[in-house]
């Protein structure tokens, strides 16, 4: 009967070895719960980069505003009829 009882005995702590500490045991999970989670707010953030692009996209693929407003700031275009003003600082 000591026989059973310590085979039984060193089964329960192999096991508990298992759970607790071994690859795939307790800590493994909770170090792959904590990656998952940096994970999704990476995907979170690029998710709403990807949006913003797509409009973007969208909006220079049928608006003329985008255009004409990335054309003003770049390449200082100019509209017929509008007025273009350049302030420069007097150096002291």
């Amino acid at each position: 009967m000591k026989w059973v009882t310590l085979v039984l005995t060193v089964g329960l702590v192999w096991f508990q070895y298992s759970l607790w500490v071994a690859k795939g045991g307790w800590n493994d999970m909770l170090k792959t719960q904590e990656k998952l989670a940096v994970q999704d707010e990476k995907n979170q953030t690029l998710t709403l980069r990807n949006t913003a692009l797509s409009a973007e996209v969208n909006d220079l693929a049928h608006g003329q505003e985008a255009i004409a407003e990335i054309a003003r700031v770049d390449l200082g275009y100019i509209q017929n009829g509008e007025t273009y003003y350049r302030f420069i600082e007097r150096r002291r």
